[in-house]
């Protein structure tokens, strides 16, 4: 329980620090766009408002996947960071659609303005305060295994690799200033990494829902581990799960059928814990004892 508290007080911390920095640029790159100009600039300050929206419903939801399992979840409830990971990235990739249309649609419609110097700076400080939330929530965000953590710390970190090509073409137009289609050009860009984004947020999520296991080298790393424990003849019929950031780990392990109960229940508890302490996401593990047969 403690450890449970812990975690749901550090997603907290980690959300509402986010929160304050999102709100705070977005106003300003909505100020800036709208006075400086610039389409890409106001486009960016309404992906940094879409990340306020993930990050409250990441605090919201995240009371409920910490809680310890119950009568009528007995696996847990880590099912549901996987729905707000595979929100958060149907979020971004909505904003990254609209991004899109919209600079799609100033292109071809020639309806460009010249952006002001004012936009160059905003968004020069939203890459720099961005990237280092970036940072700072995946690091937070692997420390507590947490996907949907990590998955808001994406949504931060496309938010600045989107600002890039907004201070790219505002720079660009600066030098210049016959060319403003670059800011409708520069929204383009940004429009398709947060695209990009929203697929490398939604794709997992939608493979864990899926019950994809574990990569091949995984569970080739278990399989080493399981075999290497003292009594265990070979194993067998190996499956894993993802739920959250977490592994469950299902195997049969073959023993001698001349051991007693006692010293099969310590062979498996033995590969339990072996495949606890040497996979880093291994969090449940399910052992099965069959007898060797060809003694």
């Amino acid at each position: 329980m403690a450890d449970t508290s812990h975690t749901a007080s550090r997603i907290r911390q980690i959300t509402w620090a986010g929160i304050w920095v999102n709100l705070v640029l977005s106003a300003v790159k909505i100020a800036a766009g709208l006075l400086g100009h610039s389409r890409a600039l106001l486009a960016d300050g309404l992906e940094s408002g879409m990340d306020i929206v993930t990050s409250f419903a990441l605090l919201v939801c995240a009371r409920f996947w910490v809680a310890p399992p119950d009568e009528d979840h007995p696996y847990g409830h880590r099912r549901i960071e996987t729905l707000t990971t595979l929100g958060i990235g149907f979020v971004v990739g909505g904003v990254g659609v609209s991004v899109v249309y919209g600079a799609l649609s100033a292109l071809h419609s020639g309806d460009h303005q010249h952006p002001t110097m004012l936009a160059l700076v905003v968004a020069v400080i939203s890459v720099v305060s961005k990237e280092l939330l970036y940072q700072w929530s995946a690091r937070e965000g692997h420390k507590i295994r947490s996907s949907a953590v990590v998955a808001n710390a994406v949504h931060h970190r496309s938010d600045a690799i989107s600002s890039i090509p907004v201070v790219l073409s505002v720079g660009a137009a600066q030098v210049f200033p016959g060319w403003t289609f670059l800011d409708a050009v520069g929204a383009l860009l940004a429009g398709g990494f947060i695209l990009k984004a929203a697929a490398e947020i939604a794709w997992p999520a939608l493979r864990e829902i899926a019950d994809t296991g574990a990569k091949a080298d995984t569970l080739e790393q278990i399989r080493v581990v399981v075999n290497a424990t003292e009594g265990v003849r070979s194993s067998h019929d190996l499956r894993t799960r993802y739920v959250g950031a977490g592994l469950y780990v299902d195997l049969h392990v073959v023993v001698s059928p001349e051991i007693t109960v006692l010293e099969g229940h310590r062979i498996g508890d033995a590969v339990m814990q072996r495949i606890k302490a040497e996979i880093p996401d291994a969090m449940d593990v399910l052992v099965h004892l069959d007898p060797c047969e060809d003694l």
